[in-house]
């Protein structure tokens, strides 16, 4: 069986991950992360401009700078 390799920025929810950040949960679709989620740290046009952990598919990556971005964000700058 072959696993896919994740990026360094990419990451599986687990307890520890979860308890951190679930008060908060998605900044792009407002819900809760839930055990096992695949969730990324992407930038975005938050006004604090900090990257967040957001779901992978609200984000796209970009070879360019190699990192993800928020995927609303991302189409607007382009």
């Amino acid at each position: 069986m072959k696993f896919k390799k994740l990026h360094k920025n990419q990451y599986i929810m687990d307890l520890e991950l979860l308890n951190l950040t679930n008060a908060s949960g998605c900044v792009v679709c407002n819900q809760k992360f839930n055990l096992g989620d695949s969730v990324v740290l992407a930038c975005g046009g938050w006004a604090d401009n900090c990257a967040k952990l957001i779901h992978e598919h609200e984000a796209v990556f970009d070879t360019g700078t190699d990192s993800f971005i928020e995927k609303r964000y991302y189409y607007a700058t382009r």
